[in-house]
């Protein structure tokens, strides 16, 4: 149990804001590609309630992730991503700040633009949280 709660200590971005960009992360996933580019603008797509889980270049959910995950400070964006590698299994969770410093020092684009651009981020993160100590259905229980 002092290791869970070892590794949890290292996390520094409150599991609750990883569970919302895990949530908001599936909604994206869920979505498919637009059936009818030509239907019309993306305006008359929001009126449209069949066009609802498609994917579209002016996705609210996805803008809202997106700010979502600018607004969190630099050091919860690099806990973030850390994170995700540790779920991707690209670093062991005994080597959770070896992947923190790796993401500072390796920051090259904004991290919104980065993790949204990974596919399966929500599984990821679910992973890495539970890889971290986290227990992932009392984390998203506040956010679900």
């Amino acid at each position: 149990m002092a290791v869970d709660e070892d590794r949890r200590a290292q996390v520094e971005i409150a599991p609750e804001k990883v569970a919302h960009v895990i949530v908001r992360a599936r909604e994206i996933d869920a979505k498919v590609g637009a059936w009818d580019d030509t239907a019309g603008s993306p305006a008359a797509a929001e009126d449209d309630a069949d066009q609802t889980l498609e994917d579209l270049a002016s996705d609210p959910t996805r803008d809202e992730l997106a700010e979502f995950i600018a607004a969190l400070n630099l050091d919860e964006q690099t806990h973030l991503v850390a994170l995700t590698w540790v779920g991707r299994g690209s670093f062991e969770p005994e080597d959770y700040q070896e992947a923190v410093e790796t993401a500072r020092n390796e920051r090259v684009n904004a991290t919104e633009t980065y993790l949204l651009g990974i596919p399966l981020l929500a599984d990821y993160l679910e992973d890495g949280l539970e890889r971290m100590g986290f227990n992932i259905e009392d984390v998203e229980d506040g956010i679900l």
